[in-house]
């Protein structure tokens, strides 16, 4: 058993031994007093007469015994150790970093199977009667397994782990493990498993306990895609319909690196676009590719890839969607023959394609249309039919948060929110309005035309989009004979098309809960993901929400309404692309000045030691004990030989 001291300083209390020594051999001054006789004193009588200020030093107990303490008590100042397979600590929290960039590999092993082999090594070395938890840090942290004893049990959670296509969060995961240790009595450690590719390192200062951070995985070079964006339009030369894909690729690397760029349709393996491009050591080049979709491209995903392909193959794909259609859909619904002014004001927009739409079904909500823009006259529907809404002239009664109420003479209007987008550019004065209806808000801030006798035009609150909600019949007012309709009318196609082409382009990030609109009365939401997993979920109010997407690519949703009588599923298609700098870039060192102060940092698994401090501690006091014995104890009383009788003559 080999022995290592932790602070070696604490040996310098063995130089207490010097001045131990030197008090046992300097001369003491005694009392000068008178005898009879110096015959007893004669050892003394010559410590006297010697000239030299010390004496000889002889070994005595008191001296070992101090000696042996100021000896036990430097050793146990210097912390000796013997390596051993046990860690101390009666709570151990095990937070793993499972983001993106534990998926890197250098040469056959990921960085995320090193992790857990040291994880699993940790387990084994639990001191008897310690317990470990278990904590995944992706881009949300997870307690995967409480406090638990069972060395299996233990490495069979472990071994489960992988990586995620997520950017990581480890601030979450400490914040996690120190809310879980800190009621907990005991010595307490917390224990990171990490590449260091951390995103946010401001969130680590989460801890009231210590850390110990060790670094799995090696810098390595590494390319990949940080941002995508797909966009349908026109080509302005030929005027034929064109559809663009933009990339931009990071090198990471300390080299020049060249790459070829495709775009390919999901599913299909031929490919649409590719370019061929040479990227210098840590620069961004951002990259067009384009092709001619045909009539049933809209809709569809496509994939960009990389190749060849690195270190790190996640961050080598992203994930796009083309849009629906070239232009945004529209759908009017009326009670009777629609007002020609709002038909009119809908067709002067190149880019919308205007449809008629059946009024009893969207008021029943058999019929939906999640990217459409609707727009409703004379009647308010139950659900909202579509992601953007516009009703004009409704009936009395409640209407998304607005009661509509009785009719009201000759409303002049007063002022309008300027601020408003639906608003921008546009001015009522001068606008007359004959008749309309008494709009009762919940809030002042709903309210976006104001009049001397209430609202004329309110904000709808909607979960999917925008709503507007107009209280009076356009033809029964001069605003259409004004430029401000027009504008009011091409603000509103321009809220909804600019919202649905964010939508469809910017998909979602890997890791954060994928929110869709489906139909209001459908309950039962099918959900593929990239993997080819079907799940379903439970939507709300025309609200599906997706948890789990810690795998980027194209996730598949579609259900049904139970209001209609056909087979027929309505579907939307999603991309989810992880995109992030911080986790591609896998040269990016491991600064301990980011950590928590008193964090512990190694790039080698902990060692285990076996502190043997506290029996030197003991012995040390059993020594003391001892010495003040030896002082303290009652001398012992020499018993001297009677005198002999001796037998005399006898007198007589």
């Amino acid at each position: 058993m080999k022995l290592e001291f932790l602070s070696p300083w604490g040996l310098a209390a063995l130089g207490l031994l010097l001045p131990l020594i030197a008090l046992y051999i300097l001369k003491i001054r005694r009392e000068r007093r008178r005898l009879s006789s110096t015959w007893l004193w004669a050892q003394a009588r010559r410590d006297l007469m010697a000239r030299s200020p010390f004496k000889r030093l002889v070994m005595q107990l008191p001296l070992l015994l101090q000696a042996l303490v100021l000896i036990a008590l430097g050793l146990a100042a210097a912390a000796p150790a013997s390596r051993s397979k046990t860690h101390d600590g009666d709570h151990i929290a095990l937070v793993i970093d499972t983001s993106a960039s534990m998926s890197a590999h250098h040469g056959s092993v990921a960085r995320i199977d090193r992790a857990k082999q040291l994880a699993s090594e940790w387990v084994d070395a639990l001191a008897p009667g310690s317990d470990a938890m278990l904590i995944e840090a992706g881009r949300s942290a997870r307690v995967i397994l409480p406090r638990e004893r069972d060395i299996r049990r233990l490495k069979r959670t472990i071994a489960s782990l992988r990586a995620r296509d997520v950017e990581g969060d480890l601030g979450e995961g400490i914040a996690l493990a120190s809310a879980r240790l800190k009621g907990l009595g005991g010595s307490r450690r917390i224990v990171v498993l990490t590449d260091g590719q951390i995103a946010h390192p401001e969130r680590l200062n989460r801890s009231a306990l210590p850390l110990e951070f060790i670094k799995v995985g090696q810098a390595i070079d590494n390319t990949s895609i940080i941002r995508v964006d797909v966009r349908a339009g026109r080509d302005a030369a030929r005027g034929t319909p064109t559809v663009e894909g933009f990339v931009l690729v990071a090198n990471f690397g300390d080299a020049s690196r060249e790459v070829f760029v495709t775009m390919r349709q999901r599913g299909a393996s031929d490919i649409l676009a590719s370019r061929r491009v040479m990227i210098s050591p840590k620069q961004r080049l951002p990259v067009t590719l384009n092709f001619q979709p045909s009539a049933g491209d809209y809709g569809k995903g496509v994939v960009f890839e990389l190749s060849p392909h690195d270190g790190m193959p996640v961050d080598d794909l992203a994930y796009g969607r083309i849009p629906d259609a070239e232009r945004l859909k529209v759908v009017l619904a009326a009670k009777g023959d629609p007002s020609p002014w709002l038909v009119r004001a809908l067709a002067s927009d190149p880019q919308a394609d205007v449809r008629r739409g059946d009024l009893a079904a969207l008021l029943e909500g058999t019929t939906t249309s999640v990217e459409a823009f609707v727009v409703i006259e004379g009647a308010c529907p139950k659900t909202v039919p579509g992601r953007d809404l516009l009703v004009v002239n409704p009936p009395p009664g409640p209407c998304f948060g607005v009661q509509v109420g009785e009719p009201i003479a000759v409303p002049r209007v007063t002022s309008w929110r300027r601020i408003d987008p639906r608003l921008r550019f546009l001015t009522l004065d001068g606008v007359f309005v004959r008749e309309s209806r008494k709009l009762l808000l919940r809030s002042p801030h709903q309210a976006l035309v104001q009049s001397d006798r209430g609202a004329l035009v309110a904000d709808l609150s909607l979960a999917s989009g925008s709503g507007t909600l107009v209280g009076f019949d356009i033809g029964e007012s001069n605003w259409p004979l004004k430029a401000s309709y027009v504008l009011f009318m091409r603000n509103l196609l321009e809220q909804a098309r600019g919202r649905q082409s964010r939508d469809q382009r910017k998909g979602a990030v890997a890791g954060a809960p994928l929110r869709v609109a489906v139909s209001p009365h459908s309950r039962e939401v099918e959900v593929r993901s990239p993997n080819g997993t079907t799940t379903t979920i439970r939507s709300r109010r025309g609200l599906a929400v997706v948890p789990d997407t810690t795998q980027a690519g194209h996730y598949h949703l579609s259900w049904r309404s139970p209001a209609n009588k056909s087979d027929e599923r309505a579907s939307v298609l999603i991309p989810v692309n992880l995109t992030s700098a911080a986790e591609s870039n896998l040269r990016q060192p491991f600064d301990p000045a980011t950590l928590p102060k008193g964090s512990e940092t190694t790039e080698e698994p902990a060692t285990a030691f076996r502190a043997h401090t506290w029996w030197l501690a003991l012995l040390a006091l059993l020594l003391l004990v001892l010495d003040i014995a030896y002082f303290t104890r009652k001398p012992r009383r020499a018993k001297l030989p009677l005198p002999m009788h001796r037998e005399g003559p006898e007198r007589p």
